[in-house]
């Protein structure tokens, strides 16, 4: 009766003694993996980099100040909360966004921010849109945020010593 159960394993892929487990073995894999293994760039990155050749190339953004160096600051910033890769910041990645940066809103409240910026009429902001939002003229309330964001971090509070001063420096 013991050994029935002992009928049921497969015995030729599995050694007596423990320490002499192979994985290739165990799970029937080639002695040896392949070896044309390659890095693939991020698909999505591409993409917003193609956007952004686009837009460095569009006439009506000509008089933007450092336009290159925005455009590679919005798209870190917004791969940074399109978690699933799919080009658009959806209703969950706009909350995760207003959490991080301490300004958790209310449903309705980001649907109308997506409201603002949304002009495919998908209920998510595309790459285009959030560009169009952050460099173009027009103010949401997405945009205040983000850059009040980007000017606390520019801000860094002196460490160390205060430098001596004498009463006539003082205010």
């Amino acid at each position: 009766m013991a050994n029935e159960g002992n009928d049921l394993v497969k015995k030729e892929n599995i050694p007596e003694n423990e320490e002499e487990i192979e994985p290739a073995r165990v799970f029937n894999l080639p002695d040896k993996a392949p070896k044309n293994y390659k890095i693939i760039a991020n698909p999505e990155e591409e993409a917003l980099d193609k956007i952004n050749k686009e837009i460095l190339d569009d006439p009506d953004y000509k008089e933007v100040d450092d336009l290159t160096d925005h455009l590679e600051a919005f798209k870190k910033k917004f791969l940074e909360f399109d978690k699933d890769a799919n080009g658009n910041i959806d209703m969950f990645g706009l909350s995760r966004m207003m959490e991080k940066l301490g300004q958790a809103k209310t449903h309705l409240e980001m649907k109308k921010m997506i409201r603002e910026i949304d002009t495919t009429n998908t209920g998510s902001i595309c790459y285009r849109d959030f560009i169009t939002m952050m460099i173009g003229p027009k103010t949401s309330v997405l945009k205040l945020i983000l850059l009040f964001e980007e000017k606390m971090k520019e801000k860094e509070k002196p460490t160390g010593v205060a430098p001596k001063r004498d009463l006539a420096s003082l205010p």
